[in-house]
């Protein structure tokens, strides 16, 4: 077992409920290996986690920008909590050390190793919210995430293909595009999915990913190269 209290003094949190910290960690497929550990995994911190972290977003951005549309306010809260931003502060945080995974996954790099850190760094937040309250999860989430927000503004990384895509052929073919999912596969904790994205009936292009987010941004970006509505 990895020792925990490292990452308490790196990140100056201490946990009341140690076993909360843990779980954040405890991948679904680590628990096939060591089901002696008497501890689910993770993904029901993870969904709160995530609940959490939209919250304190939002109430951030509502708060701090109050002559913004709702719009604008919604894409940028996306770009800071979609998988890649959070992947990229979980990694920057040193949260990879510290996962607990079967020894297949551990060998896993990439995109899949890549949303396994952004789910465990929503059920970090979810186990510091349990453990410790509103307020600590807040300085978490402003301390370590919301730093990235200037340089989010300042790239326009927050125009996301989707958003592109659908400025675009309401623009062009006055069509709101559709996305469907036309295909998932894999286990529970590794699963992908196929997204089309159509204009009334007509599939425009297909894109994969580890969540029907994903995918569907993945799908637009395809659309607009077939399309040629690259910006």
């Amino acid at each position: 077992m990895k020792d925990f209290s490292i990452l308490e003094e790196k990140l100056e949190i201490k946990f009341k409920n140690k076993n909360l910290l843990t779980q954040a960690f405890v991948h679904r497929s680590y628990l096939n290996e060591n089901p002696e550990i008497n501890m689910g995994h993770n993904e029901r911190l993870e969904f709160l986690g995530d609940a959490v972290l939209e919250l304190i977003v939002t109430k951030y951005l509502y708060n701090n920008f109050p002559d913004k549309p709702e719009g604008e306010l919604t894409n940028w809260r996306a770009a800071l909590v979609n998988a890649k931003m959070l992947a990229k502060v979980a990694e920057k945080i040193g949260l990879n050390d510290f996962l607990l995974l079967s020894r297949g996954e551990a060998k896993e790099g990439g995109k899949a190793r890549q949303y396994i850190l952004a789910n465990t760094f929503e059920a970090l937040i979810g186990s510091i919210y349990l453990d410790l309250g509103y307020d600590i999860a807040d300085n978490f989430i402003n301390k370590y995430l919301i730093i990235y927000l200037p340089e989010i503004l300042e790239s326009k990384s927050y125009k996301d293909a989707k958003s592109h895509f659908q400025e675009q052929s309401q623009e062009k073919v006055s069509i709101t595009p559709e996305y469907k999912v036309l295909k998932e596969w894999g286990p529970d904790h590794k699963k992908k999915f196929t997204v089309g994205v159509f204009l009334n009936e007509e599939k425009i292009a297909e894109g994969e990913g580890f969540s029907k987010q994903e995918a569907e941004e993945e799908a637009a970006k395809e659309g607009l190269k077939i399309k040629n509505w690259i910006k």
